[in-house]
């Protein structure tokens, strides 16, 4: 099992994880929540109780929910592929805190 922590969750997986849209720039996506169902490089698609909602990583905050852990992500820190992101992503990577925020 991977460990997710505030500093490695934009190495990790997102698929599977249960997410919410803090804020984007359409406000008709705040509040979005459910669990992430596939990613592309620029969209993260959110099954929620109304359907799939695709949700542009760029301009958008995410909150990723492991365990009893929550994770706040901006969009720019995991906008690539998720077969490159472990690559690219190393530089956000640096700049996180190792800390979880409940």
């Amino acid at each position: 099992m991977p460990e997710y922590n505030n500093k490695t969750i934009v190495l990790h997986e997102l698929i599977g994880l249960k997410a919410s849209v803090v804020s984007s720039n359409d406000s008709s996506r705040n509040g979005i929540k459910g669990i992430v169902i596939n990613e592309t490089k620029n969209t993260v698609v959110i099954r929620t109780k109304t359907g799939d909602k695709a949700v542009p990583k760029r301009t958008s905050t995410f909150k990723f929910l492991f365990g009893r852990n929550k994770f706040t992500v901006s969009g720019e820190e995991i906008c690539f592929r998720p077969q490159e992101r472990l690559e690219k992503s190393f530089k956000f990577y640096k700049r996180r805190r190792l800390q979880n925020s409940k």
